[in-house]
């Protein structure tokens, strides 16, 4: 189950790269799994590793403690390409909660937020600052639809009713589901026929 989510504060994490696909998320051959835990380590994998399978020192993903960076900013079109859970698991696997971005791909944004990583969409000049001014503090706010940083005004976002509730719930739709299980049996009780 995922954390609940209801305010995120971090620092940010920026690849400007546009069109950042699943695949270089967690590459295909990491996808024999079907578990999330311990995909964080193959998160962006082929940015981060060598063939032999060194760490590569300029990689920034390598540098950083994920801990302190919870937020990624990407390019326009994040997580385009194949449609694979894998992807948010990784993501959240690493240590990331969140991304924004000015556009993020549609099958990625309900995997994501089926999975309890939260994909924002922000205009371009949000954008823009944020990629100058990398590492700066960002606060989203889940609960009021916020981004806020610095001195800036803070700038609306929208996430799908019922998966924002799952998020601040820390649930997922099953979990949502179960949570509804006295309800679901009551109603079931008063509406079953009469036994014959």
């Amino acid at each position: 189950m995922p954390e609940p989510l209801k305010v995120l504060q971090s620092r940010t994490l920026v690849l400007t790269q546009a069109n950042i696909d699943t695949d270089q998320i967690i590459p295909a051959r990491f996808l024999t799994t079907t578990e999330s835990k311990g995909l964080g380590q193959k998160a962006f994998y082929d940015w981060r590793y060598e063939a032999d399978g060194s760490a590569r020192p300029e990689a920034v993903l390598n540098r950083i403690d994920p801990s302190e960076h919870r937020i990624l900013v990407a390019g326009d079109n994040f997580g385009c390409g194949s449609s694979r859970e894998h992807a948010p698991w990784a993501l959240y696997d690493y240590g990331f909660r969140a991304v924004i971005s000015t556009s993020i791909a549609d099958i990625f944004t309900s995997n994501a937020l089926k999975n309890g990583f939260l994909p924002v969409v922000v205009d371009q000049a949000t954008w823009d600052d944020l990629v100058a001014n990398p590492e700066q503090v960002v606060t989203i706010d889940l609960e009021a639809g916020e981004v806020r940083r610095g001195n800036h005004a803070p700038v609306s976002f929208s996430v799908e009713p019922f998966a924002r509730q799952c998020l601040l719930d820390g649930v997922d739709t099953l979990g949502w589901l179960m949570k509804s299980l006295p309800a679901i049996e009551q109603y079931e009780q008063a509406h079953s026929p009469e036994p014959a």
